[in-house]
């Protein structure tokens, strides 16, 4: 799948991805059950935070090219 594919994970966004959000639910899941979002540059800290209020450990990473 190409860059211009990936699509942000927020609601209601079509815009192209360029973050990748990493995280899990501790609660629920061990550290090998990671799951991952999609993010544009406006919506990255807001999904961010979204799952940091839950005290879900969440990396963010800028997606490699290709």
């Amino acid at each position: 799948m190409s860059a211009e594919e990936l699509r942000c994970s927020a609601r209601g966004c079509a815009r192209a991805a360029g973050w990748a959000l990493r995280w899990r639910n501790p609660k629920i899941h061990g550290p090998e059950r990671v799951k991952t979002w999609l993010a544009c540059d406006e919506h990255r800290e807001h999904l961010a935070q979204f799952l940091r209020r839950r005290d879900f450990p969440c990396e963010v990473e800028p997606l490699e090219p290709g």
